[in-house]
């Protein structure tokens, strides 16, 4: 089995729900299975430590999941247009993985969640797609034949999965949105698969 990591911070629960749609895309493609990982919170004071392993939720991401993945997908909440500084501070700390290739040649994608449709969904996406490429991944987006791009109304672009939460974080994920997300993690291990063989 090969499998794709979807590394991700949720602080409010949306991008973790994000996570495990995706996950299911992933496994619905023969000889696929996601590997979930989170990333930890960071503090502005340095000598706060979150625990080795989380209270609840996936474990958190190593160096070591990024060697053995076959694909990666990353997700953030938007933090104005941009990653959280929890993913940023992870994918920073990945100098020896670049610099040894380990992303080399591997699928890659992202998504995130917005409080509001002009929250910067888009360019939070391009954010961590950015990383990915100078990693050497291969991108990989949502075209405009999944017809729930060209339905929805709450989330989901040419650029990763996403979804609308409402500024309170009130608003579910949407049937469209599901579908994208899944989609998502379907077309990122498909395209895994055919590169195997």
């Amino acid at each position: 089995m090969s499998e794709i990591l979807i590394v991700y911070y949720s602080r409010t629960g949306n991008v973790a729900q994000l996570a495990r749609l995706i996950a299911r895309g992933v496994e619905e493609v023969p000889g696929m299975r996601a590997r979930l990982r989170s990333v930890p919170p960071v503090a502005p004071v340095t000598a706060t430590a979150a625990p080795p392993v989380p209270d609840e939720g996936a474990p958190y991401a190593t160096p070591v999941d990024l060697r053995e993945c076959a694909g990666i997908i990353l997700g953030s909440p938007t933090r104005f247009g941009n990653m959280a500084a929890p993913l940023k501070h992870f994918l920073d700390s990945t100098g020896a993985e670049w610099a040894s290739g380990a992303l080399a040649g591997k699928p890659a994608a992202a998504f995130t969640s917005t409080g509001t449709t002009h929250g910067g969904q888009e360019a939070t996406l391009l954010t961590m797609l950015l990383p990915l490429l100078h990693h050497g991944a291969l991108i990989v987006g949502l075209p405009f034949t999944e017809a729930a791009l060209n339905a929805t109304r709450a989330g989901g672009t040419p650029y990763g999965a996403s979804h609308v939460a409402g500024t309170g974080g009130e608003r579910a994920i949407g049937e469209d949105a599901k579908i994208l997300a899944r989609a998502l993690g379907r077309r990122v291990a498909a395209i895994t698969a055919k590169l195997a063989a």
